[in-house]
């Protein structure tokens, strides 16, 4: 069986590497792809937003099905072109894809859904929405509206800190169209997680919680990023915690989508904030995380192919069997390139050193590779260094001693992805 899968980051290398431990029958084909993909499959030279390339690569290759991981794919209407083609594909379309590509649109539908989220408003006018953070005050979260990589958020701790995400965004068009429209949004308290949930979009599957780390600098300092490192399981997320999340959150959610004549199949992410007055929606993504996607796929017990695979040709998930997890604990920690999250320098060689210890995975992520096979830096993310261990603790001990190990020139990563959770263990 083929499977085509779209993209090429960190993300889709653990994908890529999960559906090869499912079934190592499975011939993988991967656009663009990346050097850690083309050791488990082919990587053909089609970019990730080109629909048209890809639905003539689907049917040439004649491909099962196909996994769709970024977001831009998804915004640019990939499932919606493959299913008029009669291409199984897995992933929202156009208009449903607008619960992350759109966080204004998200925004409206959750309200008339009653889904616990923060309060906010809409601008696009830098003057209006310095007059609304007046009135709010701080702290405050300002938000690009639209796609900026990860990096259109701003937790301002004070009021001129928000007036200059602003300006940037609306002023200084930083994100481009993404930035056009910004959220003034109420800040929350508590602690953060991320939910995948598989689903038809009536019936889901979610998977193991687990917590991003987007700030650059250790003990969550410094700009925001795409993500530095996460970890799982989390122990906040109880069953009566993710209870609620499914009855308050999810189900709400995709009813609304129904209703409104969008329905989500595919990968629904909740970035959710364990609030004092419980669980609220922070934002949602069309699409499997980066890098949680690294954290909680080793730990998974069960097929993902087969869920995947039932989405992606039009099957009910009606009576599909829980996602099953292996016990211990996974930390992943990104290795990022000198000057992420700002300009960033590519074409450092990379070396890994092998064998790598038992329990760790390497997933590359902005990495190309040379004629004579040297391996580069070629974005800020570079690698995603994952491992799994008995407790977080040994997990993230296990993570970082790897990414001590690799060397490039000016690479950077935190030593504290799972800081939270060791805090935790050690109060308890």
């Amino acid at each position: 069986m083929k499977v085509l899968i779209v993209g090429g980051g960190g993300r889709e290398h653990a994908l890529a590497w999960q559906l090869r431990r499912d079934d190592s029958s499975i011939e993988l084909i991967a656009a663009p792809g990346n050097p850690g993909i083309a050791e488990l499959g082919r990587c053909v030279n089609v970019a990730a937003a080109d629909v048209d390339a890809l639905a003539a690569l689907a049917k040439s290759e004649r491909v099962a099905w196909t996994m769709v991981g970024p977001e831009a794919p998804l915004d640019a209407g990939i499932v919606d072109r493959f299913r008029t083609e009669a291409l199984p594909v897995f992933g929202p379309t156009k208009a449903a894809a607008r619960i992350e590509t759109s966080k204004s649109w998200a925004k409206a539908l959750m309200t008339r859904a009653g889904v616990p989220t923060a309060r906010a408003q809409v601008f696009s006018s830098a003057s209006d929405a310095r007059v609304a953070v007046a009135a709010i005050g701080a702290p405050v979260v300002i938000k690009a509206t639209g796609l900026a990589a990860g990096k259109g958020v701003v937790v301002a701790q004070t009021v001129n800190e928000a007036n200059d995400a602003i300006a940037m965004m609306l002023d200084g068009n930083a994100f481009g169209a993404a930035g056009a429209e910004v959220l003034v949004e109420e800040y929350m308290t508590g602690e953060e997680l991320s939910l995948f949930v598989v689903t038809d979009g009536t019936h889901s599957l979610p998977m193991l919680a687990a917590q991003d780390h987007k700030r650059v600098g250790e003990g969550d300092t410094g700009p925001n990023t795409g993500g530095m490192g996460a970890y799982a399981p989390v122990a906040l997320a109880t069953p009566a915690v993710m209870g609620k999340v499914m009855d308050t959150i999810i189900e709400p959610t995709l009813r609304a989508m129904r209703d409104d004549g969008c329905p989500f199949t595919g990968l629904l992410y909740a970035g959710l904030m364990l609030a004092p007055e419980g669980p609220k929606v922070v934002e949602f993504n069309c699409r499997f995380g980066d890098p949680e996607t690294e954290a909680v796929l080793p730990l998974l017990a069960s097929s993902l192919a087969d869920p995947l695979r039932a989405v992606a040709v039009g099957d009910s998930l009606a009576g599909a069997r829980a996602f099953q997890w292996n016990p211990g604990a996974a930390v992943t920690t990104i290795v990022a390139a000198h000057g992420y999250p700002g300009t960033v320098r590519s074409g450092d060689a990379i070396s890994i050193p092998t064998p790598l210890p038992s329990g760790v995975t390497v997933f590359h992520a902005g990495t190309k590779r040379d004629a004579d096979g040297t391996l580069r830096t070629s974005g800020g993310r570079v690698l995603a260094v994952t491992a799994v261990g008995d407790t977080v603790a040994a997990a993230q001990r296990a993570s970082r001693d790897a990414a001590d190990s690799i060397a490039f020139a000016g690479k950077q990563f935190r030593r504290d992805i799972g800081w939270r959770e060791m805090a935790r263990a050690r109060a308890s």
